[in-house]
């Protein structure tokens, strides 16, 4: 359908070289897009970009520190400077440090915080001036069922969350003038590195996520190939300021 078509678009995804995001470029790179994948581990990121052309798409590699401004801003402007323009920004990486809120340090807490939201923060604001000259474009961030549950041994992540989702509000709502859509993908409990090391240190993880999700299974990084193509094609104009759960019905469970 042309309402899903990405033909020409460029869309630029921080942590893009596995997981969630890695799923998420796939989808776009299939529908058309040219993809560039940021982060900070060259040798994933070849292998990524092995999977991607072998796929059919079109896709690059940039370096990217997100802890560091001018890095973020480096990456999204080299982009834009590399392909002429920049359509789609997806603010996908992102940490974890499970302990529980008594045995946190500051540097914890920073280092999530600086990791999930302040990069995405910067990200956006890096591309808003190529979106605004480009006539639109669509921002994607990746909240997590965190953002309306709670969990005793994440709070930084989960109010990295929290925050990622009413920041996209507010860009949403401060940015639809220039035909920019801000939306949020809340994923639930997707097998990826960063939640194989949950289910190593948390106990009976495993089970309850088997034993709570309707679908009965874990997620894959290809369950978002999808939504990612959705929140970045014209499909998805009249769509911003949500937070949309990807959950194998995980949320609506009582």
């Amino acid at each position: 359908m042309k309402a899903f078509d990405l033909s020409g678009r460029v869309a630029l995804v921080t942590g893009g070289n596995g997981g969630i995001g890695l799923g998420m470029a796939k989808g776009m790179a299939q529908a058309g897009a040219t993809v560039m994948i940021a982060g900070r581990n060259k040798a994933k990121a070849e292998a990524a970009l092995a999977a991607l052309k072998a796929a059919g798409g079109k896709a690059d590699f940039i370096e990217i520190d997100v802890l560091k401004e001018e890095s973020c801003r480096a990456a999204v402007d080299a982009t834009a400077e590399k392909f002429g323009k920049l359509d789609i920004l997806v603010n996908n990486a992102g940490t974890s440090v499970r302990k529980p809120p008594e045995q946190l340090t500051a540097a914890d807490w920073h280092l999530v915080m600086d990791t999930n939201v302040t990069s995405a923060f910067l990200c956006s604001q890096a591309v808003y001036p190529h979106m605004r000259q480009a006539g639109g474009g669509k921002i994607i961030n990746i909240g997590s069922m965190m953002s309306i549950f709670a969990s005793s041994y994440a709070a930084p992540y989960g109010a990295s969350k929290g925050a990622i989702v009413q920041m996209a509000r507010s860009f949403a709502v401060a940015w639809a003038k220039d035909n920019i859509q801000v939306n949020c993908i809340l994923p639930g409990w997707i097998d990826t590195e960063l939640t194989k090391q949950a289910r190593e240190q948390v106990p009976g993880l495993h089970e309850r996520v088997l034993a709570r999700t309707p679908v009965a299974r874990w997620g894959l990084p290809d369950d978002f190939s999808g939504i990612a193509v959705f929140l970045a094609s014209p499909a998805s104009d009249f769509l911003t300021g949500t937070a949309i759960p990807v959950d194998g019905g995980y949320s609506v469970v009582a």
